[in-house]
């Protein structure tokens, strides 16, 4: 065992960590335990018969709660400012349009839902595509190529 204190400064890739990142963390986690909480949702009232088909919400449950997995491993990641996080974040951006979309097209209170979600999902998209995001995962380009004449 070491007798030494660990230092209470935060490391150093929190502390250099760009507000985009952090941005980009908080929309993932958003994305992520917004889909765990539904599917929890979707649980529960399957298990209590509350629904019309308890096996389907049961199976959507459970679907849910897989999905939304995936962004808060992104949001992990990308706290930890880890280049494999780019791309569950990525693909979970590009998931949320179409439900976006479903819940625009619909009617009532799903729109507002679907205008935020749009929102979100837009907003994350821009973040993980920025190049300076790129650069702040360590994330390299290919080799650069010039043409020989």
């Amino acid at each position: 065992m070491s007798t030494q204190a660990t230092p209470s400064t935060p490391s150093p890739s929190a502390a250099e960590r760009p507000t985009r990142i952090t941005v980009l963390v908080g929309v993932n986690a958003l994305e992520g335990l917004a889909l765990a909480l539904g599917g929890v949702y979707m649980l529960v009232m399957g298990l209590l018969g509350k629904l019309e088909s308890t096996q389907q919400a049961e199976t959507v449950g459970i679907t849910l709660v897989a999905l939304g997995a995936i962004p808060l491993i992104a949001a992990r990641g990308l706290l930890l400012l880890r280049s494999w996080s780019r791309g569950p974040a990525l693909i979970t951006q590009i998931m949320a349009l179409p439900v976006a979309w479903t819940l625009l097209r619909s009617q009532g209170a799903l729109i507002p839902t679907g205008i935020v979600l749009a929102a979100v999902a837009v907003t994350g998209l821009v973040l993980v595509l920025k190049p300076a995001t790129t650069q702040d995962l360590g994330i390299r380009r290919g080799p650069r190529t010039t043409p020989e004449a």
